[in-house]
Parts: C-alpha cells; structure tokens; sequence
C-alpha cells in the first residue's frame, strides 16, 4: 500500500465534512422559486412577464420594448386585455399618460380615466339629472323653468339632447348652469311657429372638480301672449373628452383655504 501521508488524510475528511454542512445548510434555505425576504427588483427597461400554458403572457409588467411606455398589463388567458395602466393605443398618443382602463371581453374600455382631463372619469358616461316641472308646456311670454336637476361632475363633457314646439310667433329655449352660485347660458335660441326645434348641446364643465355638484336648468317662453310652447328632453349625460379642446378649464381654488374637515361619511 502506497504512503498517504497523514496530513492529506485529514484535509480530505475536512472537505468531506465541510461538504456534509454546506448541504444541511441548503436544504434549510427557500426553494429557489420564492422570494421570502427583500424585494425583487426588474430595472432598466427590462420586464416581468408571467405566461398561461400555451404561451400567452396574463401578466406584464415594466417597459415596452416597441413604445418605451413604462406599462402594466393584465390579460385573460385568450391573450384579451382585461386591466392596463399605460402602454396607451390613443390616436394621436406622443407622449406616455399611464391611463388605466378596464377592458371588456369585446376589447371595449367600459372603465377608465380620462386621456386630456385628468381629474374626471373617462367611462362609463353618466347620466345628469333633469325633472320636468309644470312648465314644461306654457303659454306666458317670460323665461319658465321646464327642466331642472342637480348632479354630480363625474365626466368632464356635459352633453344634451333637446326640442321645443312653439305655436304662433314662435318661442324661445335657453339652457342655464349653475355651479358655486353662478349661472351660465350654455345656450339660447329661437324656435319657429308650428314646428319642432332641435339643439343638441356639448360644453366642457369649466371649473368644476370631480364630484362638484352643478345645476343644470332649461327655460323656455313663448314670443306671443296665449300661444304654447313646450320643451322636451330626449337625455343628458357627461362623457370623456375626445380631443384636447374638450378639456375643462381647472377650477379656481384658494391657496390659503384650510382642508375640509373630516365626517362620517367622508371617502
């Protein structure tokens, strides 16, 4: 038998046993599949991206290696987007607005923000208030209230659909908002004698805020004393800016005015 000497013996056993340990100690630690301390950090354009069986991604996450939009997506396992933060598709989109919208099955936006009005709700539309009064149908020559209604600024473009019938000599329509105790005519006009006179209205909510209240009124009179005229409403609703010329003007605030204060009922 071949001499061994005695001390590379014992440098063996010391590896064997250093060995031993370095496995005990790996099998205390967690699998390399979970994170159980720290963050997980995915930087400089890169993304994380987690697949359904088949390949379809039904999550993303980070920046996209066509626009360079920073983005977020959530997909169904068809590949169909269901939520999305960014990687907008508007036309025209230069420039990255980190929109978020929810996404029906048909690739309809049925919920999201608004792309030039930041501080409105983009979908869904909602509906304005107006209750007809018992001056809908009139026959006096000064302005009567025959639509009014009090609602809630959730879209930034108000939109309304009206016609007036006006006997002998014609009437006349005007459409009033009221907001902080100030009124505006959004519109007014003359309708003919013996006919129905439409007017479809759109006008972005100029200083308001989101949840503001605003009163919306329609008058109406006729130009000769007896005769009728009648104003009838076919809807009213608020909806999401299209281009940036609906975008409402910001409300006007105090620098100095001290927050509201907190109630039971407060969001």
């Amino acid at each position: 038998m071949a001499y061994v000497p005695q001390d590379v013996l014992d440098r063996i056993a010391a590896l064997e046993r250093e060995v031993r340990q370095l496995r005990g100690r790996a099998s205390m630690r967690p699998a390399l599949n979970q994170i159980v301390h720290g963050d997980l950090v995915v930087g400089e354009g890169g993304r994380l991206l987690v697949r359904a069986p088949g390949g379809p991604a039904v999550f993303e996450t980070g920046q996209s290696p066509t626009a360079g939009d920073y983005f977020t997506m959530l997909r169904r396992d068809t590949g169909a987007q269901a939520l999305s933060i960014g990687a907008n598709t508007y036309p025209g989109d230069d420039a990255p607005t980190q929109m978020i919208r929810m996404w029906d099955r048909s690739g309809n936006a049925i919920v999201m923000d608004d792309y030039h009005a930041d501080r409105f709700l983009g979908r869904p539309w909602m509906p304005v208030q107006l209750h007809p009064t018992g001056r809908q149908s009139h026959s006096g020559t000064s302005y009567e209230q025959a639509w009014v209604g009090t609602s809630p600024a959730h879209n930034a473009v108000l939109r309304l659909s009206l016609t007036t019938w006006a006997g002998t000599g014609g009437g006349q329509t005007r459409v009033v908002l009221t907001a902080d105790g100030t009124d505006t005519t959004l519109a007014e006009w003359d309708s003919p004698a013996g006919q129905w006179t439409g007017r479809v209205i759109t006008h972005p909510l100029h200083g308001l805020g989101f949840l503001d209240d605003f009163s919306l009124r329609v008058d109406n009179r006729a130009r000769t004393a007896g005769q009728t005229v009648e104003t009838c409403l076919y809807y009213a609703y608020t909806r999401n800016t299209r281009t940036a010329n609906d975008t409402p003007n910001a409300p006007t605030t105090t620098a100095d005015a001290p927050p509201p204060a907190l109630t039971d009922d407060t969001p």
